[in-house]
């Protein structure tokens, strides 16, 4: 279910990461917008909700400079930033250890997305709000206040972003500032993505870490909002904070690479005999999931003329 919502909006040259040029246009964009991105408000260790952001890698490197470049103003402000470097083979190890301000985690293979997000939170366990973050994402000015203050508004004890995924062909900083001004406080409710979520301390304590018994990746972050939700905690997503996510940059990589087993398919098998997901409930589970997502977009069109997720799809922004 989609619909257009329009072409690219003030396109800048230089600024989209697609085609030739794709490191040194990330790179730049960072570089050139270190001063104008972070948490701002205070929120760190010095002052504030006390948070910490993981972030597992795998190559891309040019990926995680931007990402990285977004978060020195939290990194400044006493947040505990924790890269989990899954067995790069790039250059990231190398250049993770030479910055400044990061907590680096190097493990020597894949141990996939689950067992990172673990070593993460777990090696923070001390802050109150833990932020699992991709690494392929630009973040605004004021993104990690406005998230975790928008979670303590409603309640939520896990709460991720909008956001525009793919294409980055429009003035990041210019269009997030709009959009977080005219979209704060639009919900959706009890759910959440894997891209950027913040979770509560308490909700570890309670449902625990992430299954590593899902592979590589795919399917863990869904089981635990399944069980965030059993236990009773609220999730969202909030038009307050908004980021923008290339999308599954390192996923599609290792689809491409040698000797991966299917592991997106063990995953789906493994999600539904631990849930007894069959066919009926398959089926009731999808027609739901179909019903909200057309009512929060036609609702957030309506009102606002945009939603809380865009993708760019043959050659236009497309609601979701």
């Amino acid at each position: 279910m989609t619909t257009e919502i329009g072409r690219a909006d003030g396109m800048k040259a230089g600024w989209s990461v697609a085609g030739a040029g794709a490191r040194s246009r990330v790179r730049g964009w960072a570089m050139e917008n270190k001063k104008g991105v972070g948490s701002g408000g205070g929120f760190g260790g010095r002052g504030g909700v006390n948070a910490a952001v993981v972030i597992p890698v795998l190559n891309q490197l040019a990926y995680t400079q931007a990402c990285v470049g977004c978060l020195q103003p939290d990194i400044a402000a006493g947040v505990r930033v924790v890269i989990i470097d899954n067995g790069s083979t790039d250059g990231t190890g190398e250049w993770l250890k030479a910055q400044s301000g990061l907590v680096v985690v190097s493990n020597t293979e894949n141990r996939g997305c689950a067992a990172a997000w673990n070593q993460g939170w777990r090696a923070v366990e001390g802050a109150e709000w833990t932020v699992i973050l991709n690494n392929d994402v630009l973040l605004p000015a004021g993104w990690l206040g406005r998230l975790i203050g928008a979670a303590e508004r409603e309640g939520m004890s896990v709460v991720s972003p909008a956001m525009r995924e793919r294409e980055q062909n429009y003035p990041f900083s210019e269009y997030a500032a709009d959009f977080m001004a005219k979209m704060s406080g639009v919900v959706r409710r009890d759910a959440a993505h894997g891209v950027c979520f913040a979770v509560k301390r308490a909700v570890f304590a309670k449902v625990g870490g992430f299954d590593e018994g899902f592979r590589i990746g795919q399917f863990e972050d869904s089981d635990f909002f399944r069980r965030c939700r059993i236990a009773g905690f609220k999730l969202g997503i909030v038009g307050d904070c908004f980021i923008h996510h290339f999308g599954s940059i390192t996923q599609d990589a290792l689809r491409g690479g040698p000797k991966v087993r299917p592991y997106e398919a063990e995953n789906r098998a493994y999600y539904r005999a631990k849930w007894k997901i069959g066919w009926w409930r398959r089926r009731w589970e999808k027609f739901t999931s179909r019903r909200n997502l057309k009512r929060w977009r036609d609702a957030e069109l309506a009102a606002h003329g945009r939603t809380l997720h865009a993708k760019w799809e043959d050659g236009a922004w497309k609601a979701f």
